[in-house]
């Protein structure tokens, strides 16, 4: 099952700043939502682990991330594996980052999210909407952080 989502934001701080800040998983795993743990492998590779919780199914979901593209201060894409209670996730995130007039950057943000195993067959319907609500809760993150 494929979850894809997109949006876009403005940040008030530079391209660099904004870029920076999104390239450095130490600033923003905690804003993922139902964080525990980041484990740094090196400047390109981290494991994140954050608590799932869908129909009767819960448990920890582990995802080791790669920094896939990094053109300082344009764009990062992010890809990811990991398993989850009931299957396997795999995702891509990627930030687009453009100056604007009064200093700050907009920011372009794509994601997808490719769900495997049991857990589609379970919880189904339920993965699409608490996957954006979750998102979501993640660019509020970013924003507020950015500010």
């Amino acid at each position: 099952m494929a979850i894809k989502f997109d949006g876009a934001f403005e940040a008030m701080r530079p391209p660099d700043q904004v870029y920076d800040f999104l390239t450095d998983p130490n600033k923003f795993a905690a804003l993922l939502p139902d964080f525990q743990s980041l484990t740094v492998q090196d400047a390109r590779h981290f494991t994140v682990k954050v608590n799932v919780g869908i129909s009767h199914i819960k448990g920890t979901a582990e995802v080791k991330m790669e920094l896939a593209q990094a053109e300082r201060p344009q764009r990062a894409q992010y890809k990811g594996q990991g398993s989850v209670a009931g299957g396997n996730v795999s995702l891509t995130a990627s930030f687009d980052l453009t100056p604007v007039n009064n200093g700050g950057t907009r920011v372009e943000w794509v994601g997808e999210a490719q769900v495997f195993g049991r857990l589609v067959s379970v919880a189904g319907g339920l993965l699409a909407p608490l996957g954006k609500k979750n998102v979501q809760k993640l660019i509020d993150g970013l924003q507020a952080a950015m500010k």
